[in-house]
């Protein structure tokens, strides 16, 4: 699973997971899906992305980085644009709040949903 997830730079869902898996493993269930996510989760290897629509993705890219959701076609894209580390200083500063990391996502249309 990790490697799937690794392979990909789809932010995929537990079903299409299970999808992919299910060709080499049979008897796989859903049931085992969740609980190998869970575990990968847990051990930091691989992040839910709750991206707004009805069904959570994951992705194993865990290194700082935004996301830009489509909402459109439901495209969930890894942004190449350094993570702005200065706002955790502003957030401290106006609220005495001591940030550790933070996680941003811009929503909007994609590219080719634009030009279609």
């Amino acid at each position: 699973m990790l490697e799937i997830l690794r392979e990909t730079e789809k932010h995929p869902t537990a079903d299409w997971l299970y999808q992919e898996l299910k060709k080499e493993f049979n008897d796989l269930s859903m049931g085992t899906v969740y609980r190998n996510l869970n575990i990968l989760i847990e051990q930091g290897k691989v992040k839910k992305i709750e991206s707004g629509s009805t069904f959570d993705r994951f992705e194993a890219n865990i290194t700082p980085h935004y996301h830009f959701m489509c909402e459109k076609c439901g495209a969930v894209i890894d942004l190449d644009v350094p993570v702005d580390n200065d706002l955790h200083e502003k957030i401290y500063r106006e609220t005495g709040y001591k940030p550790i990391r933070h996680e941003t996502d811009f929503f909007g249309i994609c590219p080719k949903c634009r030009d279609a």
